[in-house]
């Protein structure tokens, strides 16, 4: 096998390696969320502590999301949200942001400023949990493109050296 060959297959691997490594973190971070029994305006509070911090700070906070793709499962992809601002609407609290990608299977690891920010709309709502007993939980979904679920923003993940990128 010709060396160019090998160094494409390592590097797929390495793809489908982070891809399975970001999907056991997502699958745990909801895990945990559920088992904290967490409920939407706790959920609200954390996400205006982000807003307030990345208006003061440009402060971003990794983020994993799960990618619906077209007739086919979902996969877990990470980024790095700025949370611009918070508004609580009716019962309904929507997230403004700007979303960097920094990892999807098609796209291997991101360097910032390689592929747009976009800026996106999050719901946050409280949920019936059935897997094991009845309980309420809190879910995060993208409400401008339903492919994009379940999003697990981390508050101890924070950088704050992508505000020129996220323009």
């Amino acid at each position: 096998m010709d060396s160019t060959g090998l160094f494409n297959d390592y590097h797929r691997w390495q793809r489908f390696n982070r891809q399975d490594q970001l999907s056991r973190e997502h699958n745990a971070a909801l895990r945990k969320l559920a088992e904290s029994h967490a409920m939407a305006s706790r959920v609200t509070e954390g996400y205006r502590s982000m807003a307030d911090k990345g208006a003061k700070e440009g402060a971003c906070y990794r983020t994993l999301f799960l990618r619906r793709r077209d007739k086919a499962e979902a996969l877990a992809c990470e980024g790095w949200l700025l949370v611009r601002r918070v508004l609580a609407e009716g019962g309904t609290t929507r997230v403004r942001a700007t979303l960097l990608e920094s990892f999807t299977l098609e796209d291997g690891s991101i360097e910032p400023g390689t592929k747009p920010a976009c800026k996106i709309s999050l719901d946050i709502y409280d949920e019936i949990l059935v897997k094991r007993s009845m309980s309420l939980g809190c879910r995060v979904d993208r409400h401008d493109d339903d492919h994009d679920t379940r999003f697990v923003t981390f508050l101890d993940s924070v950088r704050g050296d992508l505000k020129k990128h996220l323009q």
